[in-house]
């Protein structure tokens, strides 16, 4: 007894060490500094005061379980395609390489631009749209909020919430199935052996807003080493995207971020990510540019989603990143 008490002690011991804490902001107590250097040292961030009901959190990870847990031909029959960019789909790639999870993206009707002629689907769940509804409007209400508080951080008093009005944004479901064969938490970004839930890259919209259930598994690299984050039971996980990097002319840069596959039990995660109309210009903020030369030139975001989506199909290649329009 006492071996195996010494034993499950050295195992909390290991967790400890590979777990990290990352800043941690109150949506309700916005202190612009605080946000100011969490965006600028982690570019990750928990987030509380987020006045998401408790029971609505329960019912996402509830109908999120139970429709992952059918049988692969029942996910198929919403299957995303290259023609409609919503539905399940279990062969992503990232980096050119598969990831180790199964996917439900659920997003708006698309008239125009790059995923024009997408339209959502809709598993027949009990309950299940009405959930996911839900969830996304208190998601969209949370990113608007922290894309005010991150202006104001970058000294700026531009209306950049303006660019959401017709917004491109969707609701992600991930699970992540337990792997036989699981790349380890200190793995290099091409792992020599192993699989990974995600590989490392970083979000091309504005800003992500993470539920996620309690099992570790989301990595951010700082400081040459990759950090496992600790989860929370009350908080959500932000991070900022390639848009925000943008605005803020490299001070904030969009964190490297990827998902470790667990051998023995699974994980799920609901990530909103916010992006603006497909005919949005983006560039970097006047205000960023009072004592800097602009590191990029102007970015369309239908042309650079549209460009973006195609490495989700193909493997080979190399996926468009912001660097591509930098100066």
């Amino acid at each position: 007894m006492r071996w195996q008490l010494m034993c499950w002690q050295d195992r909390c011991n290991l967790l400890k060490l590979c777990l990290m804490n990352i800043p941690h902001l109150d949506l309700q107590d916005i202190n612009s500094l605080a946000l100011d250097k969490a965006c600028s040292q982690w570019g990750f961030f928990k987030l509380s005061g987020h006045q998401i009901p408790a029971g609505l959190i329960r019912e996402v990870m509830a109908q999120t379980s139970q429709f992952f847990q059918q049988p692969r031909e029942r996910k198929q029959q919403i299957a995303r395609s290259a023609e409609n960019a919503w539905g399940y789909f279990d062969a992503e790639l990232t980096k050119n390489r598969r990831d180790w999870k199964e996917i439900l993206d659920i997003g708006p009707a698309v008239t125009h631009g790059p995923l024009a002629g997408s339209s959502p689907q809709w598993p027949d769940q009990a309950g299940f749209k009405e959930t996911m509804i839900e969830l996304e409007r208190h998601f969209h209400m949370v990113a608007l909020e922290l894309i005010r508080s991150i202006t104001l951080s970058l000294g700026s008093d531009e209306d950049l919430t303006s660019a959401f009005n017709n917004h491109s944004s969707f609701l992600r479901l991930n699970y992540y199935p337990p792997c036989p064969d699981p790349a380890p938490a200190d793995a290099d970004f091409v792992p020599a052996k192993g699989e990974l839930g995600i590989s490392h890259h970083t979000d091309a919209g504005a800003l992500t807003v993470l539920l996620q259930d309690q099992q570790p598994g989301l990595q951010v690299y700082r400081d040459n080493r990759w950090h496992t984050i600790l989860p929370s039971e009350d908080a959500l996980i932000i991070n900022i995207g390639d848009i925000v990097q943008v605005w803020s002319n490299d001070r904030y840069q969009a964190p490297l971020h990827r998902v470790l596959a667990n051998a023995s039990e699974p994980r799920i995660s609901t990530p909103y990510f916010l992006n603006p109309d497909y005919d949005y210009d983006y560039a970097p903020l006047t205000a960023t540019l009072l004592e800097a030369e602009p590191k990029y030139n102007s970015i369309n975001w239908g042309y650079f989603r549209s460009q973006r989506s195609q490495g989700d199909y193909a493997d080979h290649g190399e996926e468009i990143q912001i660097a591509n329009f930098s100066r």
